[in-house]
């Protein structure tokens, strides 16, 4: 894989937000807790790695979540909720990019399956990956876990849509304002 210089530039550039976002979130206490569930809460961390996606493809992505891992682990040594977030991300960024890659067509329809792909690939991807972590690592029992699944799956479909819609409002932004900065690939993503 040959990576362009302005692709390397972009992708460091959006790696470096992801940093920004969620160290500034972290100690400026802007993080968002979900209500039914305040161990969960909402950033922004997930608006770059989007960005990352729509500009230079599914690799992009995958780096630019790794770098979000890597820099929630040196910020909280907790490797746990660095691997849920990274994790998190990511499957909503590849159901995304899957759901552009079904519909290839560029219209309302296309990108409302990659919406719903992307929210759903992250409820269930974070579904089968909170199982063990709560149970093991929360030592919770299963019947709470299932409980509490449906709120989590909320949470996720949510905060997956914040991320969706908020890297393709400031994409959209960069075509129309700043064409010369998106380098277009034939392959485009969605």
């Amino acid at each position: 894989m040959k990576l362009r210089t302005v692709t390397v530039a972009r992708i460091a550039m959006l790696s470096a937000l992801v940093v920004v976002l969620d160290y500034t979130m972290k100690f400026s206490g802007f993080k968002i807790p979900f209500p039914w569930l305040p161990f969960l809460k909402f950033d922004f961390t997930g608006i770059p790695i989007m960005l990352s996606v729509l500009t230079d493809g599914l690799n992009a992505g995958a780096f630019t979540s790794i770098i979000a891992f890597l820099a929630i682990l040196i910020r909280s040594g907790d490797i746990i909720g660095a691997s849920m977030k990274a994790i998190a991300e990511f499957s909503t960024v590849l159901g995304f990019y899957l759901g552009g890659k079904i519909l290839k067509r560029k219209s309302a329809v296309s990108k409302a399956v990659s919406y719903i792909l992307g929210c759903i690939m992250r409820i269930l991807i974070m579904f089968i990956s909170t199982l063990p972590v709560f149970s093991l690592y929360y030592s919770m029992p299963l019947n709470a876990i299932l409980a509490i699944s449906p709120l989590v799956a909320a949470f996720n479909f949510i905060h997956g849509l914040l991320s969706i819609f908020g890297g393709n409002l400031i994409y959209e932004a960069l075509i129309r304002r700043a064409p010369s900065i998106i380098f277009k690939r034939e392959n485009q993503n969605p």
